[in-house]
């Protein structure tokens, strides 16, 4: 009889355990593929910062220009859109 019980442990853990940790760990990596609402509010933000420092720029560049014409000749190792 100990040999039945030590076959049909192997048998539940070939056919049921293993592939129930299979499927779990499946699913884990799919739910982390994709990104979490605080990572989407995240990127949201950083984008938006983005945004509002670009039009700073473009504001402090303009005001340059205006008051200085020729402040780009002094960096022109930089590029400048």
């Amino acid at each position: 009889m100990n040999e039945g019980a030590f076959i049909v442990a192997v048998v539940a853990i070939v056919f049921i355990a293993l592939p129930a940790t299979i499927m779990h760990y499946m699913t884990e990596w799919r739910k982390t593929k994709s990104l979490s609402t605080d990572d989407e509010r995240l990127v949201d933000d950083l984008w938006k910062t983005a945004q509002r420092l670009e039009r700073r720029v473009e504001a402090l560049e303009t005001i340059l220009d205006k008051e200085t014409p020729d402040w780009r000749d002094d960096y022109r190792e930089r590029p400048h859109a």
